[in-house]
């Protein structure tokens, strides 16, 4: 759990540096406009890669179904 909330933390702080170093001013681009909406999708990003490359942990009844 705590590897997850790192990698979530991790995607936010990406999301909000993508905002302040490369947003746009004019307010068109919907991502790089707003520091809330750019860390949140950093945040989402970061939560989809954690769910793919953190292993999961299996539980007994997982184990006694693959025998």
């Amino acid at each position: 759990m705590k590897k997850k909330l790192l990698f979530i933390a991790l995607g936010a702080g990406a999301g909000f540096a993508y905002y302040y170093f490369i947003g746009c001013n004019n307010g068109s681009c919907l991502i790089q406009s707003n520091p809330y909406i750019s860390s949140t999708y950093g945040a989402a990003v970061g939560w989809a890669v954690s769910t793919v490359s953190l292993p999961r942990k299996k539980n007994k009844k997982d184990q006694d179904s693959l025998i």
